[in-house]
């Protein structure tokens, strides 16, 4: 037992000098980087933000030590007319820093002079704009409450009802009860304006006596509540809703509209985007914002503007989703264009950067810097209304199939009646159920013609 506790013992002195070695070896960076939200931002002596979050995430996958400062002119780095680079680039470029971490584009003529590791956000160019710039009420947008569909169905339920009525009371005997001298009410046109009076809630007599009819009818009475009930419900909704279609869906609307102003930051990358493309729509963009002279001086103006409305701002679209994510009035259009990535700079052949690539797209990978992004880019907005759309015939396919139930049945009764009446009118003439049966039929589903000629010849006895 000594023996083995000795053995111990001497294996953790020997450990011991081994560790205080590697914790030695870990490399310790400097690390530059510029004040901006909600990426580096100031919590009294400390500082924190997406990218302090994914520094740290950083040093634990690489094992490093890390001390981060301010870059001290507050610029991101730009080449001037001697070739000199100021900035978190600057600072890289004459080692007064190992890395520079913070939302640095990566752009060819940085690519030269530091090292840039694989993206670890995409951004672009988009629109920042009201949500109540919205497209002006079309003729027929009542009929978007309803899908297309829908309303098939509805105008198919329409026309089996008024069928099914016009059917049952001319086979009902307790609705029509003498077919050789009774002209039937309910015709077929009559049948089609009774159904549309009850959809719309309004009566339209005379109304059917026998039960058949009746239980007709009362489905498609409930029916036409629910189906109401849907609509306006549907509509308030459809037409209360934020969510609108924009006047403008991307920068081809925004090129061809005249009504909502439009600029961008002035001497922004975004700016030399517009002015450097040959792509017709973004020239005339350009050209509209240079004669406008529309261009905002800061961030907290476009947003300014844009609040006040007829003013569409033009920024990059990981910015415009922060002040959508905070200023609840405004939305970003989905149309992104000049797609570009936010990458660390390190010193020009540093061979830590291929192991910051690989641990950025592992991070990416593992679902952690769309964590990152969420949480930094939380909205502080209450949750908009689910997004209004057309009612589908699934919604309504209960009523429906009571419809149908309904339906069935009353044409179900009004043969059973005939039958019941046929059976004793056959044991009180001492003929065939067959017979009987066939002469009833024939009597109540004879043409409109002969209707026709029974009504003209009671008109004529009239006026003799």
């Amino acid at each position: 037992m000594r023996v083995l506790l000795g053995v111990i013992l001497c294996t953790m002195v020997l450990l011991l000098p081994l560790r205080s070695c590697a914790a030695a070896m870990r490399p310790d960076l400097t690390i530059t980087t510029i004040k901006q939200d909600p990426y580096t931002m100031s919590k009294g002596s400390q500082m924190e933000g997406y990218c302090m979050d994914l520094l740290s995430e950083l040093a634990k996958k690489l094992d490093f030590k890390y001390n981060v400062h301010l870059v001290k002119d507050g610029s991101y780095g730009r080449q001037d007319e001697t070739g000199a680079w100021n900035g978190m680039i600057g600072e890289v470029v004459r080692k007064e820093a190992d890395l520079a971490i913070a939302p640095l584009t990566l752009t060819a003529a940085r690519e030269k002079v530091v090292g840039m590791t694989k993206p670890f956000m995409q951004t672009g160019i988009s629109i920042l704009l009201r949500k109540d710039i919205s497209e002006e009420a079309g003729i027929f947008d009542f009929l978007n409450a309803f899908s297309v569909e829908t309303w098939v169905g509805i105008l198919a339920a329409y026309l089996g009802t008024a069928i099914s009525i016009c059917v049952v009371a001319r086979l009902s005997p307790c609705e029509w009860s003498q077919p050789q001298t009774e002209e039937n009410s309910f015709t077929f046109s009559h049948s089609l304006w009774y159904t549309a009076g009850a959809l719309t809630l309004q009566g339209a007599g005379p109304h059917p006596k026998a039960l058949s009819g009746r239980i007709i009818c009362c489905t498609w009475w409930l029916f036409g509540l629910v189906l109401l009930a849907c609509y306006f419900s549907n509509l308030s909704t459809f037409q209360g809703s934020d969510s609108n279609q924009l006047m403008v869906k991307g920068f081809e609307d925004l090129a061809n509209q005249q009504g909502i102003e439009y600029g961008t930051l002035s001497g922004s990358s975004t700016l030399a985007f517009f002015k450097n493309s040959n792509n017709p729509t973004y020239r005339r963009i350009y050209e509209h914002m240079e004669r406008a002279k529309s261009f905002v001086s800061s961030m907290d103006e476009g947003v300014r503007r844009a609040k006040e409305g007829n003013f569409a701002f033009i920024g990059e679209s990981v910015s415009l989703d922060l002040v959508a994510a905070r200023h609840c009035e405004l939305v970003r259009v989905h149309e992104v264009i000049g797609m570009r990535g936010y990458s660390i700079a390190g010193t020009l052949g540093s061979p830590m950067l291929k192991n910051l690539s690989v641990a950025i797209l592992e991070l990416s990978e593992a679902g952690e810097l769309a964590y990152l992004r969420s949480k930094w880019w939380a909205s502080s907005c209450m949750a908009d209304a689910a997004k209004a759309s057309p009612l589908q015939p699934h919604s309504l396919k209960g009523m429906f199939l009571v419809l149908a139930l309904g339906l069935g049945l009353g044409v179900l009764l009004a043969v059973l009646e005939l039958t019941t009446k046929s059976r004793s009118n056959a044991r009180e003439q001492r003929k065939s159920y067959c017979t009987v049966l066939s002469d009833e039929l024939s009597q109540r589903l004879r043409t409109t013609a002969t209707n026709k000629k029974r009504s003209q010849e009671t008109a004529d006895k009239d006026k003799a």
